[in-house]
């Protein structure tokens, strides 16, 4: 592959919008967090400065997983799987090595 074609490459998926599925993890107390973002960095600085009602109690909170989508419902699906019983297993599962450290 041509170094024009990875920097065309580079270039059209810099200006594709993407909607992002997170997971975050304390460490006190391994408390595992899934949300939905379209600015995943901005999302998680909420996270961790308190913004976040749901959150703000077991703080601070790091990235341990993401997923990136083209369309937001798909997005907003995974997201509501994750945070059922069955994705919550899911999660533990695919995850098993990092958690269990």
């Amino acid at each position: 592959m041509s170094s024009d074609r990875t920097k065309s490459d580079f270039y059209f998926c810099s200006k594709m919008k993407f909607y992002y599925v997170y997971v975050l993890a304390n460490d006190k107390d391994r408390h595992l967090y899934a949300g939905f973002s379209t600015n995943l960095i901005k999302r998680i600085d909420e996270h961790n400065s308190g913004k976040v009602q749901s959150t703000k109690s077991k703080l601070p909170w790091k990235i341990i997983y993401y997923e990136a989508f083209l369309n937001k419902y798909d997005a907003l699906r995974r997201e509501k799987y994750l945070k059922t019983t069955k994705g919550k297993t899911t999660l533990r599962s695919m995850l098993k090595e990092f958690l269990n450290k």
